[in-house]
């Protein structure tokens, strides 16, 4: 290992690191893919694997910068399975050799299942690994933009990963990339995943900035509008038949809001800066959105994770989406509920003229206006309980004098700690 850069204190909020194992490597060449070009950053002919130093030297960190009794490991790519099975199970022996007694270590993997075969599963299985797989729905829209580099499908191979996975009885879930296509029939989509039997979902909105920023967005962006509906829709289908089956994680974001929870997911809290990059040669980026020569703070093997974390321009990464945000926004009667999302996707004026509101802004105000009354019926049936529970703690039931004594000695309460009273 290389020389360990001095601890610090270690953060004390949440951070979620997407560790990049193979950078932007990819067996695949999806349309809407963001990350395969930054393989550009590096220099050609270079290989983009990790070694066992910046891997270990990673896991160590990230140990040592978790303040939670879980740490949590989440690994991407381009496509983490090329790292190789055995490298995996290197990564799993540095865990071990490096966890303190009482911490428990979890992973995560984001893949596109075509790579995954009975030993890949057998061995998540083994080690309680979380897989999230990449489906876009059925056949023939899964196949619109999930290609392979020579431009085949790709939906036979990752639903044969999947089902290995559930062979496995693996914990998986669907990551679902919405679309101009999968966005005009939500319902086959939704259907399409109750038939795979999901149980966790996340539909992640394809935005995209054309490069000829006149035009606006790439034809494959999903359109706002159609966002919205496309949610709405799914939320109307979850809520008549899915409550407590299915949890798709855009619902339960807003549902924290009635328990006054803050986000889990980076794009709805009010602060970001807490899901950087650890690319594959230990180099720090601020964002996975972010990968470029100005959000690149340094490389784990001079600072540490930890002190990365804490860093004034992590944090001033993190406090601009909040300062950053429009009037127009600020006044919103659903601000809790998306607090301006990915800055990445601010790029449009507000109503009046002013910069900075969020491409799905009317998408967005239109599902969490739709699923609002649902927030605040949960949010009212907690309050009851609480009330419920505050009344007991106030209104303890009465013993009767013939009663077995609460004290537990077997006597009747008259003859026991009403003597006392």
């Amino acid at each position: 290992m290389a020389g360990k850069p001095t601890k610090t204190t270690p953060p004390s909020r949440e951070f979620q690191v997407f560790a990049k194992p193979v950078g932007a490597i990819c067996n695949l060449a999806c349309v809407y893919c963001y990350y395969l070009e930054k393989e550009k950053i590096y220099p050609a002919g270079k290989t983009l694997r990790m070694n066992d130093e910046v891997l270990e030297e990673y896991v160590v960190q990230q140990i040592e910068a978790t303040t939670d009794p879980v740490i949590f490991f989440s690994w991407h790519g381009g496509e983490p399975t090329l790292f190789g099975l055995d490298s995996f199970r290197t990564i799993v022996h540095f865990q071990r050799k490096h966890k303190p007694p009482d911490k428990e270590i979890v992973n995560g993997i984001q893949t596109n299942g075509t790579l995954l075969n009975e030993a890949w599963c057998e061995f998540f299985a083994a080690e309680h690994f979380i897989v999230g797989i990449s489906i876009d729905g059925p056949e023939e829209i899964h196949n619109r933009y999930r290609l392979t580099k020579d431009k085949r499908p790709t939906f036979k191979q990752t639903i044969r990963g999947y089902d290995l996975l559930q062979k496995y009885r693996v914990h998986t879930e669907i990551l679902c990339v919405v679309n101009d296509c999968n966005v005009k029939d939500p319902l086959a989509v939704y259907h399409f995943f109750k038939q795979l039997n999901a149980r966790y979902i996340t539909f992640l909105p394809l935005v995209e900035q054309h490069p000829d920023f006149e035009i606006g967005v790439t034809p494959e962006t999903v359109p706002a509008c159609a966002f919205g509906d496309f949610l709405c829709t799914i939320f109307d289908e979850w809520e008549s038949r899915d409550i407590g089956k299915i949890k798709i994680q855009i619902i339960e974001e807003a549902t924290r809001t009635a328990f006054n929870q803050e986000h889990t997911l980076c794009i709805f809290k009010k602060r970001c800066g807490g899901v950087p990059v650890v690319e594959h040669n230990g180099d720090f980026y601020s964002c996975d959105h972010f990968v470029d020569p100005d959000h690149l703070l340094g490389n784990i093997r001079d600072r540490s994770l930890a002190e990365f974390l804490d860093s004034p321009e992590q944090k001033a990464f993190g406090q601009a989406k909040l300062d950053t945000l429009p009037r127009y926004c600020r006044h919103c009667e659903v601000l809790d509920m998306c607090n301006g999302e990915c800055p990445k996707n601010r790029f449009i004026r507000t109503p009046d003229g002013e910069a900075g509101l969020n491409y799905l802004c009317e998408g967005y105000k239109k599902f969490f206006t739709h699923c609002q009354p649902f927030v605040n019926e949960v949010a009212a049936q907690w309050q009851r309980q609480l009330d419920e529970q505050q009344r007991s703690v106030q209104q303890p039931n009465p013993v009767g004098r013939n009663d077995p004594c609460p004290c537990g000695s077997g006597k009747k309460y008259k003859n026991c700690c009403m003597r006392n009273e």
